[in-house]
């Protein structure tokens, strides 16, 4: 059985620590100063002081609605986050920054088929990157299917900019969730939600079995009959910041927004085809 990596043993401390409800009055001082530290705009959500645990604070919901357009062929932004990269694939590589490009196929691991893999040849991908100071929920950016779900253990690694810019292969070595996703149209795409450094947990709402940043090593494999999700249904959190890569079938999305941009969940970022 393969050692868990020191990322991950990291990854998990500062789960506990954050997980931790403290005593009020220093939860308020803990909130507080990851906010100032942070830069956190609290504005759509409750204050920092009302969340009892740094994790809670993490994982915070909105408390305020976010109107997407209802169009069925507008793809929104599943998160808020900087656009680190996006674009059209060359064959089966996608960037994961400028200059520094990975296989799609090694992405999604090794309980696809070449067959589910060949779908984002010459496809397009978006890869969200939250940073800590970022809303770290995340939800569905167009009304969808999903028909399999993968948990792939891996490593820790930061996915800041400086990082994907020195490690080769980072998002392929780190701890992800893939699913494949299929719209009302038959158009398929995948959702791979990547770990980062001292991100403790990713949740899964519509599958409590995954389990990240846990003691498995061996990739578990979920298929679904009757899952169906909706524009803007929260599906879960990260419990600190991470990335989340989208990679859709040739010619299905239009992008709308570019590298280096920052968007906000609900806003439209793509049209389907």
């Amino acid at each position: 059985m393969n050692k868990r990596h020191i990322t991950s043993l990291i990854s998990q401390n500062f789960g506990k620590f954050a997980s931790k409800e403290f005593p009020k009055w220093f939860q308020k001082i803990v909130n507080s100063s990851y906010v100032n530290l942070m830069g956190l705009d609290m504005s759509d959500f409750n204050e920092a002081d009302t969340y009892k645990s740094l994790n809670a604070l993490f994982t915070r919901r909105l408390q305020v609605v976010r109107e997407f357009s209802p169009e069925k062929e507008m793809f929104i932004s599943p998160c808020d986050s900087l656009i680190s990269e996006c674009g059209v694939l060359d064959e089966d590589y996608a960037l994961q920054i400028k200059g520094m490009s990975y296989k799609a196929g090694e992405l999604l691991g090794n309980n696809f088929s070449n067959e589910e893999k060949s779908i984002v040849t010459n496809g397009t991908f978006i890869n969200f990157y939250l940073s800590p100071k970022d809303y770290h929920r995340y939800h569905i950016p167009t009304d969808l299917q999903v028909l399999k779900a993968v948990h792939i253990p891996g490593k820790f690694y930061p996915v800041n900019v400086p990082s994907l810019e020195k490690r080769i292969n980072l998002f392929i070595e780190n701890e992800r969730v893939v699913m494949l996703c299929q719209t009302p149209a038959k158009k398929r795409f995948y959702m791979v939600l990547v770990s980062a450094l001292n991100v403790g947990v990713m949740q899964v709402s519509f599958e409590p079995k995954i389990q990240t940043n846990a003691s498995a090593t061996e990739e578990q494999v979920y298929e679904f009959d009757n899952l169906f999700l909706e524009k803007g249904d929260d599906f879960g959190c990260f419990e600190m910041g991470s990335t989340i890569v989208i990679l859709s079938q040739k010619e299905m999305l239009d992008l709308d927004v570019h590298a280096g941009d920052d968007v906000k969940f609900s806003q439209t970022i793509a049209k389907i085809k």
